[in-house]
């Protein structure tokens, strides 16, 4: 590791069964101890910038497993990588780095699996103060898991079988005598670095390191010495005994989030937490893993310190595993169904940006959205119709709190009136927000999270989109555009794991009544028609917080095309089934 990457770096080699482990560690050593365990086939310097972000408050140890790195590896190599081997080496690093002290553990990928092992066995109880597992199951829990769905099949339990069965296909290679090696040491290992720039976007950096072909044909034997073995005869006493952080990327290609369930069975202190992200998460989302590690271990240090059990940090909300640190952001947030989206997603603990042409309410909603849950918010005035304003917004929110996991595009506006007496000046306002609003932050905040390539999520507000009305013909055009918008950007999206949701509200009792403009009529007349239209909406009730829920859940399924008050699922089905139907309905004079 060289200095440039890790700047005060300090290592050391640590001996322990015949090998001898390459250690560093930077921060302030009287600091408590957080031990990054890589994984395969890394080395020690995938967790480069994690560690440089965790440096600042505590004392962060990153080593070589045996074989990888400048890590020496086992003689033979067969049977040198069994769990208790690896097991060994951790106890000697945490005995040279923190003797008095237990450490904070940290394992992605095999570095999990092995620290599921240093968690759940009696010999390291009282050496480790808690662990955070990402991209990595115990192999004790997996065994278990499918025993399980082998016992008991249901077409649920075969389905997930067959399909972690298929997310494993590079088990079953590693199996195979000598091509692993051939492969590791000839093409693969040359192009590996291409690959993952390709497929996971990891920035190249310091890592992977020179010493990956043989790091990758050793770790082979992580595969050959310990999976079979486990699953056919997993650990019935695999509990563990200390609180466990699990960190899930949504969008990783080689584990099923259902392996995942039940674990509370055996990890009773356990926090979850998922976020959008491939599989090489700790070069992809240092920031975000440095944020929940660190929280982790303080909480933890506070528990340990006034000799109490350890607090769930974590929100407990609904969709809090699903939505919990990551970044939203919402417009027309000042009110209505943006203010109940930004709190449903601050209540989940995502962080949120509150965007409205209202200084004063988008500040409001985004301290309301602290107090709710969030464990960060903030307030930005923004014009949507602003292309200029929006491109410099953007680059403000990457620059400070970081790339937008989902963007809410709620911002708009309401106006009624016949097509003959809609002036063109009337299209106009009405396309510029509802229509040009949504295309600004589709392109400029889509864009952004198409060159991150960690996935996301995007929310076209489209109300009753597919319902023609003769009251509402610029409103409703400009609601029909975004929803093929939506559905265009859904196909585009769909292979760079960045789902498009058009949500459909109908009548909910909002504020967009009290300023919608009625084209051809004075002054007088439009305040009365809405004070009639606020009234009729407030008789219909439907309160905005559950399309915040709709909205939530269809970023959690994915979902496409969300009607959400009955009267939209209603115009919905007669859209597809019975369209004459609706147009004649759309003749009908409105009640204003």
């Amino acid at each position: 590791m060289s200095p440039q990457s890790l700047p005060g770096a300090r290592e050391r080699r640590v001996r322990t069964g015949g090998i001898e482990l390459c250690v560093a560690e930077v921060g302030d050593e009287s600091r408590p101890t957080i031990v990054l365990v890589h994984g395969h086939p890394d080395s020690k310097e995938v967790w480069t910038e994690v560690a440089r972000q965790l440096a600042d408050q505590w004392h962060v140890v990153l080593y070589d497993v045996r074989g990888h790195g400048r890590s020496t590896a086992p003689t033979p190599l067969r049977g040198g990588f069994t769990l208790e081997k690896p097991t060994d080496d951790f106890l000697a690093v945490v005995d040279a780095v923190s003797p008095d002290r237990p450490v904070h553990l940290v394992g992605h990928d095999w570095g999990s699996v092995q620290s599921w092992e240093f968690a759940t066995v009696k010999r390291t109880e009282g050496r480790i103060a808690s662990f955070t597992s990402m991209s990595g199951p115990s192999l004790d829990h997996f065994g278990h898991w499918i025993k399980q769905r082998m016992t008991r099949p249901t077409p649920r339990r075969v389905g997930q079988l067959l399909g972690q069965g298929a997310k494993s296909w590079y088990v079953y290679m590693l199996h195979t005598p000598v091509l692993p090696e051939l492969a590791w040491r000839g093409p693969l290992g040359r192009q590996w670095p291409r690959i993952l720039q390709r497929l996971e976007k990891v920035p190249a950096g310091d890592y992977p390191t020179s010493s990956l072909p043989n790091d990758a044909a050793h770790g082979a034997w992580l595969y050959r010495d310990n999976v079979g073995a486990r699953l056919r005869r997993p650990r019935t006493d695999a509990y563990a005994h200390v609180p466990v952080q699990l960190i899930t990327p949504t969008g990783d290609i080689f584990l099923s989030e259902k392996l995942y369930d039940q674990l509370e069975l055996w990890a009773p202190q356990l926090v979850r937490r998922s976020l959008p992200g491939k599989h090489w998460v700790p070069r992809t989302r240092p920031d975000r893993l440095a944020s929940w590690i660190s929280e982790f271990v303080t909480a933890n240090e506070s528990a340990r310190a006034e000799g109490r059990p350890v607090q769930d940090t974590a929100p407990t909300g609904a969709y809090a595993d699903r939505f919990g640190g990551q970044l939203v952001l919402v417009t027309g947030a000042a009110g209505g169904i943006g203010r109940a989206t930004a709190f449903a997603f601050a209540e989940a603990g995502a962080r949120v940006v509150a965007v409205d042409r209202d200084a004063e309410g988008a500040a409001r909603t985004a301290e309301m959205a602290r107090l709710i849950g969030s464990p960060a918010a903030w307030g930005e005035a923004v014009d949507v119709s602003d292309e200029q304003a929006m491109e410099k917004l953007a680059e403000k929110v990457a620059g400070e709190y970081g790339i937008v996991d989902v963007l809410v595009n709620n911002a708009g506006i309401g106006l009624s009136g016949s097509f003959l007496e809609t002036t063109s000046e009337d299209w106009k306002n009405v396309l510029d927000v509802n229509l040009w609003g949504v295309i600004h932050g589709c392109r400029i905040f889509g864009r952004q999270m198409a060159e991150r390539g960690q996935g996301g999520h995007i929310v076209n507000t489209a109300s009753a989109a597919y319902q023609p009305s003769r009251a509402l013909p610029a409103y409703s055009t400009s609601k029909a555009a975004v929803l093929m918008l939506s559905e265009c950007l859904r196909a585009e999206l769909a292979d760079r794991s960045i789902g498009v949701s058009a949500i459909c509200p109908g009548i909910v009792n909002t504020n967009i009544t009290a300023t919608t403009h009625f084209a051809g009529v004075d002054a007088e007349e439009e305040k009365r028609l809405r004070k009639r239209a606020s009234r009729l909406y407030g008789l219909r009730n439907y309160p905005p917080e559950r399309v915040a829920d709709a909205i939530l859940k269809a970023v959690v399924r994915n979902q496409a095309v969300v009607p959400v008050t009955p009267e939209a699922r209603g115009a919905r089905f007669l859209s597809r089934f019975s369209p004459g139907a609706l147009r004649g309905i759309a003749r009908l004079e409105p009640p204003l």
